[in-house]
């Protein structure tokens, strides 16, 4: 007999909730804290689960956390607005303008036409521009963009080379694949609005400790380890994972790219204008701790990106009937994220004012021994594999602030902890489920299981290694912290 896993998780959740809450006695636990827990029980599962839309599941703590007295629901649902939701959701607004006139496509294009016609160049050009996109754009959107530019490279090369290379053209189109599906992950890491995990890290750091981690200083430690993530991945996938031959080319390549590029034609004045406006937007993030707050104090990273959204609303399109940024095209953002971001902060906040994360980190006494750089590698290798099979976001929605309390029990900086956690959220690479991006590429039919959990699981390990060192090392050399002392 097959288990249905969300049936089963749509029973277990208020059950959990149920004994929790009005049953298991903890004798050290008041009862809004132990009510917490019970709902924090309840919305685990049924994110595990999935027996609920993950957004939909997120509307709980506003129905029962001002029923149980943990909190008014004017608290509650200010979290549903909070400022690092706004932000995300203008980032959203921002992609949907490049998208709606085909600026991602144009750049993507010019990536790998520069990159020339060898095998790893061409994997090297795919990594490369899938990741850079998705740094502004969905990981979704841009794995979904670039699968048929790869599917038609991969379709010509073994058109043109025939059944004698059959080989090296399917080792050819798993990498192009995997590496799409990964570097839409990993670009991602290098801007706050690049994943989600990023942007519920923010929130949860601003309301628990009133420290704001502005763009440009996330962008200085992210990108780096993106990069350099981005380029173990490439000569990982290449040399290894699926061996390509060096300095074998394929001369129909450019010429395969180079009419895509002439089918889009020259650039248009939309695309100019979203062009503008965009690097606009990111110039300001980079210079306004150095320039901008001097005239406005107040000025802020959502604020910037609003003013930008705002912008491509005003500006009418070449027809003049129309906006470079229609309500329309608006609509179609992924609304059940901002959703989400909120149910997340909302839970954060509940574990902090009933003393539920405090409590939690009073258990973690037997860690007080361990080394951190130890504390910190099994966190994120934990955090890296559990996202295989549970969401990013509500792992991280859910982890973040007993990881604070962690901290704080073991007098150990809190970013550390919650960094680490939040970059291993984002380098889930062995299974389709793992990610969107993943699941896109699987079904290109390059790609069986075990392609993608052989390829993912050393590239896990990797990732879990890499990120416990930039933590570690290059984290506190750059934002000036001690990891070893909690200065809240």
């Amino acid at each position: 007999m097959k288990v249905n896993i969300k049936s089963l998780g749509l029973y277990l959740g208020p059950l959990a909730f149920v004994l929790i809450t009005f049953f298991v006695g903890f004798n050290d636990l008041n009862p809004a804290a132990q009510a917490m827990l019970g709902l924090a029980a309840w919305m685990a599962i049924w994110w595990i689960s999935e027996a609920l839309p993950i957004a939909a599941t997120a509307f709980l703590p506003l129905i029962f956390m001002p029923l149980l007295e943990i909190l008014p629901i004017s608290k509650v649902s200010a979290n549903y607005m909070h400022p690092t939701v706004m932000l995300y959701m203008g980032g959203f607004l921002l992609a949907t303008g490049i998208e709606k006139w085909g600026l991602h496509r144009r750049i993507a294009l010019n990536i790998i036409n520069l990159l020339g016609t060898d095998l790893r160049r061409i994997v090297l050009g795919f990594i490369l521009a899938t990741g850079i996109l998705s740094m502004w754009i969905s990981n979704s959107a841009t794995s979904l963009m670039m699968l048929p530019i790869g599917l038609a490279v991969v379709g010509q090369f073994k058109a043109h080379l025939g059944e004698s290379n059959t080989s090296i053209a399917d080792r050819l189109g798993k990498n192009i694949m995997l590496g799409i599906a990964y570097s839409a992950s990993i670009g991602g890491v290098a801007t706050l609005i690049g994943t989600p995990t990023n942007t519920i890290m923010v929130a949860v750091i601003q309301d628990l400790y009133g420290y704001t981690i502005g763009f440009n200083e996330w962008f200085m430690f992210g990108l780096p380890l993106s990069l350099v993530l981005l380029m173990i991945c490439w000569y990982y996938l290449v040399s290894s994972a699926n061996p390509l031959p060096k300095r074998f080319s394929l001369s129909d390549e450019k010429s395969i790219i180079g009419k895509q590029l002439i089918d889009l034609g020259k650039t248009t004045y939309e695309e100019w204008n979203v062009l503008i406006v965009f690097g606009l937007v990111c110039i300001s993030w980079i210079i306004k701790d150095y320039v901008l707050v001097n005239f406005l104090p107040s000025i802020n990273d959502t604020i910037i990106v609003l003013v930008g959204v705002v912008i491509l609303f005003v500006l009418p399109s070449s027809s003049k009937e129309d906006r470079i940024l229609d309500w329309k095209t608006a609509e179609r953002i992924p609304w059940g994220i901002l959703i989400l971001f909120g149910g997340g902060l909302a839970l954060a906040e509940g574990f902090q004012s009933t003393g539920l994360a405090e409590w939690i980190g009073q258990k973690f006494t037997l860690l007080e021994g361990v080394s951190f750089i130890l504390l910190l590698l099994i966190i994120v290798a934990s955090v890296n594999f559990l996202t295989e099979v549970t969401s990013n976001v509500a792992t991280a929605s859910m982890l973040l602030p007993i990881l604070a309390s962690v901290a704080l029990k073991l007098d150990l900086h809190p970013f550390g902890l919650m960094i680490g956690a939040t970059l291993a959220a984002s380098c889930a690479f062995m299974l389709p489920v793992a990610t969107p991006p993943n699941a896109v590429v699987f079904g290109s039919g390059y790609l069986r299981m075990k392609d993608m959990v052989s390829a993912g699981f050393w590239l896990n390990i990797i990732s879990v290694i890499l990120v416990t060192l930039m933590v570690f090392i290059v984290l506190p050399w750059l934002w000036g912290i001690d990891l070893l002392s909690n200065p809240f």
